[in-house]
């Protein structure tokens, strides 16, 4: 059965139409920081400090903007990164 465009939330229709989106990730009590570090630099293709850094950032403020971009460029990366049991959506 196919999802109708009006039967999609507001938010999931401008997020397909917003020129820029934010991938964002969550600290968790679960995943180890070298693991997060991995997952951003194979995922979201970042260089290993730029990794560190947001992953810092994700455990000392809760969440980081990781990648920024087109929604359908972020939503294969957000999903990966669901994959791999990280938090994370687009915003």
């Amino acid at each position: 059965m196919a999802v109708k465009e009006k039967d999609l939330p507001i938010d999931v229709l401008e997020g397909e139409t917003k020129e820029e989106n934010q991938l964002i990730v969550f600290n968790d009590d679960v995943n180890t920081f070298d693991f997060v570090i991995e997952s951003l630099i194979k995922i979201c293709n970042h260089e290993q400090i730029q990794a560190e850094q947001c992953t810092f950032i994700i455990h000392y403020n809760g969440k980081c903007s990781v990648k920024q971009g087109a929604y359908n460029k972020l939503r294969p990366m957000c999903e990966a990164l669901l994959d791999r049991g990280l938090s994370a959506l687009i915003d």
